[in-house]
């Protein structure tokens, strides 16, 4: 048994023998700094980048101290945005697969109000929500605070900055003052620090360098003039390297639109996601970047929060980042896992006082490199290998991953390795198919029936 072993720690065997199964052997760097001080009931700051198995740090911990025989809420985790929020829920629950009826319940806008109320009636162990949402329930006193015995900021960092500070203020007012308190930030600016200092209790530091291996992720930096040269040079580089998931970060609203609407004049399969998007459209941007079936992602940082996209092939910094722990936390988002990434920064002559802090922070020299050649622009752009349908039924409509897939794959169907990603929302539902099987699968989906009746469903094409 090797010293970050999971079975070195003091957990219930069926979550050492679950972890087993998902092929968790050893703790990344920051579990093994962490879920010691988490699991001795301790106030612990964690400080680690995007991708370093935070998420399994905290649930470990939330599963082994909640009691599953009582159904009051006993663990809260705060999460910046629904998109991450979802994402922990999920990782929480198959963390809790061998603990027979765990209870994890989401609490996020964008979704019914009343659907979540009457969920909480039938009580839940472990609440997910981002702050407003839960504020919200609070408000209606729909949900009850008073047996919580660990509270988990996720992002705090982010969840500070989109300012959530009074919602949390407001929620932490609500629960014992005899608890746990977790907090995960991928930063540590002054204002965690702060929060810290309010509402923890001799809190344990955990950090891990937020640095990446240059094995890992292959840093490219080229210069521009002005915002017309920048967006050539997107264009250059998605057209030599030819990525097939991308994102473009940006530090506006208005730039991730006007890129995203650039690159889609010029033939590149594009969507932004940014505050301005409702709900529903943004949900619909992610689904179809994660699925494969729009290659490049234009995104300012605070949307990007939660996304979790594997094999992300390449991040483009539009513009440097204002920070460079932000440098860092974004092209972490490629080259996860221990996969090989590659990040490319645009940098003008304007910029030079934020290379520096880089160029400090990073303990490298950076260096320029010339654009790939301009007559690169006469070719065409690749073309996603998938496509996504949308179908008029989801969860209310008791609609599962598995009545899609056999509806598709039935008699005279498309083949089954044809089918990608199935997302099930409230009252719709995302299915990729290959390309080449888009028009058969949509006339398959369209005269067929799901759950006995016909559902409408139509191919998505451009923006939301």
């Amino acid at each position: 048994m090797t010293k970050n072993a999971f079975s070195s720690l003091a957990l219930k065997p069926g979550l050492v023998d679950n972890l087993a199964s998902m092929g968790y052997a050893e703790m990344t760097p920051i579990q093994a700094q962490s879920l010691p001080s988490i699991l001795k009931g301790q106030d612990v700051i964690a400080q680690s980048k995007t991708g370093s198995g935070k998420t399994a740090a905290f649930g470990l911990g939330l599963l082994e101290n909640i009691d599953p025989k009582n159904f009051s809420a006993q663990a809260l985790v705060l999460c910046p945005t629904r998109e991450l929020a979802d994402q922990v829920a999920n990782e929480i629950r198959k963390l809790g697969r061998a603990i027979a009826n765990v209870k994890v319940l989401t609490l996020c806008g964008g979704s019914p109000f009343r659907v979540q109320a009457d969920s909480l009636q039938h009580g839940a162990h472990i609440l997910v929500g981002t702050p407003g949402r839960i504020e919200d329930h609070l408000r209606k006193a729909t949900v009850n605070l008073d047996q919580i015995k660990i509270l988990v900021l996720d992002e705090a960092d982010r969840m500070l900055e989109m300012g959530f500070q009074k919602s949390v203020d407001a929620i932490v007012e609500q629960m014992p003052t005899k608890r746990q308190t977790l907090l995960f930030s991928a930063t540590y600016p002054a204002e965690i620090q702060a929060i810290a200092e309010r509402i923890m209790i001799d809190p344990v530091m955990a950090s891990v360098e937020a640095k990446h291996d240059s094995g890992t992720i292959q840093q490219h930096f080229y210069s521009v003039d002005n915002d017309e040269e920048r967006q050539t040079a997107i264009r250059l580089l998605l057209l030599k390297y030819r990525p097939e998931s991308t994102v473009v970060f940006c530090n506006t609203k208005r730039e991730a639109q006007a890129i995203a609407d650039d690159l889609r004049g010029h033939g590149f399969s594009a969507l932004a996601l940014h505050g301005d998007l409702e709900q529903r459209d943004r949900d619909q941007t992610l689904v179809r970047f994660s699925n494969k079936s729009i290659s490049v992602l234009v995104a300012t940082d605070v949307a990007a929060r939660g996304l979790d996209i594997d094999e992300l092939d390449a991040v483009i910094n539009y513009h440097i980042a204002r920070d460079p722990e932000m440098h860092v936390h974004r092209i972490g988002r490629t080259g996860r896992a221990g996969k090989k990434g590659t990040a490319y920064s645009l940098i003008s002559e304007k910029e030079s006082y934020k290379v520096a802090l880089l160029k400090d922070y990073l303990g490298q020299f950076i260096e320029t490199e010339p654009l790939p050649p301009i007559h690169l622009l006469k070719q065409i752009p690749s073309k996603p290998s998938m496509a996504t349908l949308l179908i008029d039924g989801g969860k209310k409509q008791k609609v599962r991953p598995g009545d899609i897939l056999g509806a598709l794959t039935g008699d005279n169907g498309i083949a089954g390795a044809q089918v990608g990603k199935i997302n099930i929302f409230h009252n719709r539902a995302y299915v990729a198919v290959h390309h080449s099987a888009a028009k058969p699968a949509l006339k398959k989906l369209s005269e067929g029936k799901l759950k006995g009746r016909v559902f409408r469903t139509r191919l998505l094409r451009g923006h939301p």
